[in-house]
């Protein structure tokens, strides 16, 4: 019965490292931008949308049309730094796991 006492405590401290990636993912910012930089959307690896910077030249009623798609551009940028932020960070923390190849965790 020892061989399922190691598996089970091996599970419960994967659960533990997971959580604690996931609440690591929340420190780590990336920053998406669209327009040359005219429009920047700050967002940590989990996703969670911290600031949006918009250069003032695009304030005007003319741009607004502009403005929504470099805003969408935007954040869609910033979700796919934080993907792959969220990613590497979550890789690092398997390596060290014995997991069948191609094995995706829960997250």
């Amino acid at each position: 019965m020892k061989n399922l006492d190691d598996i089970l405590a091996m599970a419960q401290n994967v659960q533990n490292e997971l959580q604690k990636a996931q609440a690591n993912l929340d420190t780590i910012e990336v920053e998406g931008a669209s327009g040359g930089g005219l429009v920047k959307v700050k967002a940590s690896a989990k996703g969670r949308i911290i600031g949006i910077s918009i250069d003032d030249s695009l304030m005007q009623v003319s741009e607004k049309q502009m403005l929504e798609d470099l805003l969408a551009a935007a954040i869609n940028d910033a979700r796919g730094k934080a993907d792959t932020a969220s990613n590497a960070e979550m890789s690092k923390m398997t390596s060290g796991l014995p997991l069948p190849p191609g094995f995706k965790l829960p997250i």
